[in-house]
């Protein structure tokens, strides 16, 4: 085609010009084409209200021939519309994602963290942080940061590290080659996590002339690698010899949309599958070869194996320390590592034969290799009474019976036993997501949303809007702990503004469960651990629960349905009744504080002050040169 069928150029701002590129982007995969940025967030100030903000307005009021729409949502809080992006793009499996904007200065600083939790879970995010002038001339501005040292340097340059691509549009026609290298990145699997394009407030509203080509549609291609014949040759081998073989599957499966072929692969060889937290789901919990979760908050059935295993299979997962228990996990002093991922980077962990592929490419291709092999039938046979036995004690825990609180696997039982195999349960932080990761029995790939790479307090409640958005034929319902809540609350008030219908599970216990549980077996005596009235003398005396403090009703107070049980039962019956309301609903309920949790099986390395006065921290330390023994630091 001749350069002749793009002639011509259209005047606009830099910011119209972001916003009419990016409503013309889209992803493909397996013949599936859908929109790539399909909204947007923004919260507005000085530094980009009359930039992209007007490009927003413009683009809902008189959207302009070739514009697709960008729908936009308020959101409360720079970081919870980054955390609702990220949930979105992970309900998508990174298919789709949303942009944000935030204005200069401490908006766009709020978004760090958020671009750190993408980042480090592999999500796609687009982040458009506004920055101080580009000319200098009003220097210094608003909400500047100076440095005396260099005038290039503002707080947008804290995303640097935790962006997979980071630019600054300083002239208008930087940003072409600027969004194009954005658009690579969010769709290469390999690459993908926050994408940062920091905009200065002037060069927001500075026009140009920009080619009428550069807002075709465009069609980025999400590739599917497959495995190179030597390197799946020597994966195949290691598993031919295996007497004990072991797969973890990790997030990658799931983002690969490779379960049917995980269930395949397990079924045609007998190896047993367990899972990280990013990858429950990936093989049904009632396969006969599924064992659960794997780790510090692994299940018994899952460790077990993982303990005698011979060879790991590890597909799509990064090796996080609770998959392999802080290097403790795998004590087989043969174990070797095959690692099916599409990044170089986390395919050589472990000290790994590295297959770097897509993860249903590389499943397909080993189970066509792999046709005459089985594990023995005693290796079976163990593998179905780990099975059994840990499915006593998951039955155990959802049904415990604690008293006068219920424990909050009891409330966990209750939701497995509610929710549909479609429906979305949420959770990122604190002991949740260990008592979680060991009893939740997912049937399906969609149904678990756990974010455990940054495990980031707050995430839960924007996190239930971005996967909402992704998913509204489901139920999604987010269990948010009584600190976590405390984080970052403000969010319902935009799932109240959008009508968005979730449920949120809010577990009540007065404290930090898991730190405190954590501080109390390192010797530090749950020390700042709970919520208790300031008394006089050490905080370890203060025993009263604060006066006036009700998250319930801070919760109507954002604007949403708020039912406050005390028994399971209740809890039952309210479910019931939120998952039948069109709107957005919260179930408080008060949880032990202290448990009951699962039996642990595994361990997790929290460093312990060598020296101390406490008897309870020597103690502690003790046990610690004792528990560490196991760790293999050149795995």
């Amino acid at each position: 085609m001749s350069n002749e069928a793009y002639a011509g150029t259209i005047r606009l701002s830099v910011s119209q010009a972001t916003s009419r590129f990016l409503s013309n982007q889209y992803s493909e995969r397996d013949g599936v084409e859908q929109r790539l940025i399909a909204g947007a967030f923004g919260i507005f100030g000085h530094g980009n209200v009359a930039g992209i903000g007007q490009a927003l307005l413009q683009n809902e009021i008189a959207r302009a021939d070739g514009e697709q729409e960008m729908p936009y949502i308020m959101p409360r809080n720079e970081q919870g519309q980054v955390h609702a992006a990220a949930a979105f793009a992970k309900t998508t499996n990174r298919l789709q994602t949303y942009m944000c904007t935030a204005s200069i200065g401490p908006g766009s600083l709020n978004m760090v963290t958020g671009a750190a939790l993408a980042t480090t879970n592999r999500l796609p995010v687009l982040l458009l942080p506004s920055d101080q002038f580009a000319t200098r001339v009003p220097d210094p501005v608003l909400q500047q940061l100076e440095d005396p040292t260099s005038l290039d340097v503002s707080v947008n340059d804290a995303f640097r590290p935790v962006s997979r691509f980071f630019d600054r549009i300083n002239r208008p026609e930087q940003l072409i080659p600027s969004l194009l290298n954005a658009m690579r990145v969010l769709t290469d699997p390999a690459e993908t996590g926050a994408v940062t394009i920091a905009m200065p407030q002037d060069v927001q509203a500075e026009v140009f002339d920009w080619p009428v080509e550069f807002f075709r549609k465009r069609v980025w291609h999400v590739r599917r690698p497959v495995p190179e014949p030597a390197a799946l040759e020597r994966a195949v081998a290691l598993i031919k010899a295996a007497k004990r073989p072991l797969i973890i599957a990790g997030g990658g499966t799931i983002y690969s949309e490779a379960s049917e072929e995980l269930r395949a692969f397990a079924a045609a060889t007998g190896i047993p599958v367990a899972d990280t937290q990013a990858g429950k789901g990936a093989i049904n919990c009632d396969h006969p070869c599924s064992v659960g979760g794997v780790g510090s908050t692994g299940g018994d059935s899952g460790n077990h194996l993982a303990d005698k295993a011979d060879l790991i299979i590890g597909v799509g997962t990064r090796y996080s320390d609770f998959t392999t228990a802080s290097k403790t996990q795998f004590k087989n002093p043969d174990v070797s590592f095959v690692n099916i991922n599409i990044t170089p980077f986390d395919a050589a962990k472990q000290s790994a034969e590295m297959v770097v592929a897509d993860a249903r490419e590389a499943l397909v291709a080993l189970t066509e290799e792999l046709a005459d092999y089985r594990v023995d039938e005693s290796y079976t046979a163990e593998i179905a009474a780990e099975r059994e036995a840990w499915a006593a004690k998951v039955e155990q825990c959802y049904h415990v019976g604690n008293a006068p609180l219920p424990a909050q696997t009891e409330v966990f039982g209750a939701l497995n036993e509610l929710m549909g195999d479609e429906d979305v349960v949420i959770n990122a932080a604190g002991s949740m997501p260990g008592d979680l990761q060991a009893l939740w029995q997912a049937k399906t790939p969609v149904q678990y949303h756990v974010e455990y790479a940054f495990s980031c307090m707050g995430y839960e409640v924007p996190a239930a809007m971005g996967v909402k958005l992704a998913r509204p034929q489901s139920e999604v319902v987010s269990i948010v702990g009584d600190g976590t809540y405390q984080m970052l609350p403000m969010e319902l008030a935009t799932v109240a503004q959008e009508g968005i219908k979730v449920i949120y599970v809010l577990l009540q216990n007065y404290g930090f469960a898991s730190i405190g549980a954590l501080s109390e077996s390192r010797g530090s005596q749950r020390f700042g651990t709970k919520y208790r009235q300031r008394g006089t003398g050490s905080h370890l005396e203060d025993t009263d629960t604060i006066a006036g403090v009700d998250i319930a009703a801070n919760a109507r107070s954002w604007g949403i349905d708020v039912i406050e049980v005390h028994t399971i039962d209740e809890f039952k019956e309210a479910y019931k009744v939120a998952a039948a309301s069109d709107r957005a609903t919260m179930i408080h309920i008060e949880t032990d504080l202290m448990g009951p949790n699962p039996p642990g099986s595994s361990w997790w390395d929290v460093a312990i002050s060598e020296v101390s006065v406490l008897e309870s921290t020597q103690r502690a330390y003790e046990e610690y040169q004792n528990d560490r023994k196991p760790q293999r630091h050149s795995l």
